[in-house]
């Protein structure tokens, strides 16, 4: 009866071990503050002022991503700029990582 039921919690454990770092990833936007997020998901404007929030070396969330409209295609670099409501943002093109931020 002991075994079963330490073999129960074991499981228990190990099912809880697995599924945390899972559900931390299920919203892709948690580094957004909730208020972006919301908007984000409903397709709506950003508020003026989200660009502040990202500085050179950030990624690029990829809902913020889908806004982009590309001003100068990739280069040799693996460089890409694009323009988000207005803000300009070079950025490694495959990992979305900000290499500078060209206007505000």
């Amino acid at each position: 009866m002991k075994s079963t039921v330490i073999m129960s919690a074991l499981a228990v454990i190990s099912l809880t071990l697995l599924i945390t770092p899972l559900a931390a990833s299920a919203n892709p936007h948690q580094d957004l503050p909730p208020g972006l997020q919301k908007k984000v998901q409903q397709g709506k404007p950003l508020p003026p002022g989200w660009q502040k929030r990202y500085h050179k070396g950030d990624i690029l969330d990829n809902d913020i991503y889908g806004r982009a409209k590309v001003v100068i295609p990739l280069d040799g670099d693996g460089l890409i700029t694009v323009s988000i409501e207005g803000t300009l943002f070079r950025l490694h093109e495959k990992t979305r990582q900000i290499v500078e931020i060209l206007t505000h």
